[in-house]
């Protein structure tokens, strides 16, 4: 361990997930109040009534995927992050203090900003970490818009806004697609299926960049993973009636069950923690949905959770953030989208 250098706050942003069967309707309520996910004109007027109204009616089949996984472990596993991230800084000389700050529950950002506040040592720096490798507006976008609203304090205060293309971020993503490949009994003929969760096409329509960095991380992980398998991409959890990213994770399952594949891998390639859109969608829904299609073998890549490799690049990225050495980050070439902010 090196000598420690400075205290430095790091603010996690996450979705969120519901601590209870109770708190699907609250949670989905929070979700579409966020003017970064309802904008329409005068949605100031609307956006309540409108997100009371899409609460109510998505509530029960939303609390079936959290009942099928036994409740969101986002919490849980985003706090094991915070802890192996922290063990991580601090062995690079960094006090750090890492807090999460969840966008729909809690804890929230005026929780997380709380916690920093009663620290007993004063910061020398915030770091604000997005837990989204890819930028949005509906994500990243939001979090930070959040944190700007809610944030009070004068401390130096850096930013990193998007990761997918750093190399130790693509290493992680890599590490788990070896791991399931490794249960096929021919790992080289199996289908790849990348999913992320998909946007309204309005969104990108405006200049979101989020489908050309999410093409870009499946590019970037297939170039490293160095596989032979084909592969293709889709896009799951569509809301609504307007119109969405696609193909959807269903169209494209019946695709690959139309060329008379029995296999499936999938990789959930815009998250980094296990939750309700992996472990409830894509492994109980979805995997059902392949079977009666006459997929007989799915496999799911697990979330990044706190994978050495991934703690790694997120010590990394803060590192770079606040400008210590080269060397702090092992010499590891990498490119960052790390920039300063200065808060208000």
């Amino acid at each position: 361990m090196v000598g420690i250098s400075r205290r430095v706050g790091v603010v996690r942003f996450q979705l969120g997930g519901t601590d209870s069967l109770g708190a699907v309707e609250p949670f989905l309520y929070n979700l579409f109040c966020d003017p970064d996910i309802i904008d329409f004109p005068f949605s100031r007027l609307g956006r309540r009534a409108l997100a009371r109204l899409i609460s109510k009616t998505r509530a029960k089949k939303a609390a079936q995927h959290y009942a099928a996984i036994g409740g969101s472990p986002i919490r849980r596993f985003t706090e094991q992050q915070a802890r192996a991230l922290e063990a991580r800084l601090m062995r690079d000389g960094v006090d750090a203090r890492c807090v999460v700050a969840m966008r729909y529950w809690h804890p929230f950002t005026a929780e997380a900003i709380a916690q920093l506040q009663n620290e007993d040592a004063e910061l020398d720096q915030v770091v604000l970490l997005p837990l989204y490798p890819q930028y949005s507006s509906t994500t990243t976008g939001s979090s930070l818009n959040e944190w700007r609203r809610q944030w009070q304090g004068a401390v130096p205060t850096f930013c990193v806004e998007a990761f997918y293309r750093d190399p130790q971020y693509i290493a992680s993503v890599v590490e788990r697609i070896d791991e399931a490949l490794a249960r096929f009994p021919e790992p080289q003929a199996v289908p790849l299926v990348f999913s992320a969760h998909g946007v309204p096409v309005s969104v990108i329509e405006k200049g979101d960049p989020y489908q050309r960095h999410i093409e870009e991380t499946v590019r970037l992980v297939m170039e490293q993973g160095g596989w032979s398998n084909d592969h293709r991409l889709c896009y799951q959890s569509k809301v609504g009636a307007s119109r969405w990213l696609e193909p959807s994770l269903r169209q494209t399952l019946r695709q690959v069950a139309s060329e008379k594949r029995r296999e499936a891998c999938i990789v959930p390639i815009s998250f980094v923690s296990d939750h309700v859109e992996t472990l409830g969608e894509i492994d109980h829904h979805a995997r059902e949905e392949a079977r009666l299609l006459g997929i007989d073998r799915f496999e799911m890549t697990r979330g990044l959770n706190d994978s050495p490799k991934f703690i790694q690049a997120l010590a990394a990225l803060v590192l770079a953030a606040i400008g210590e050495p080269e060397a702090m980050v092992q010499d590891q070439e990498r490119e960052t989208a790390a920039h300063s902010m200065v808060a208000d």
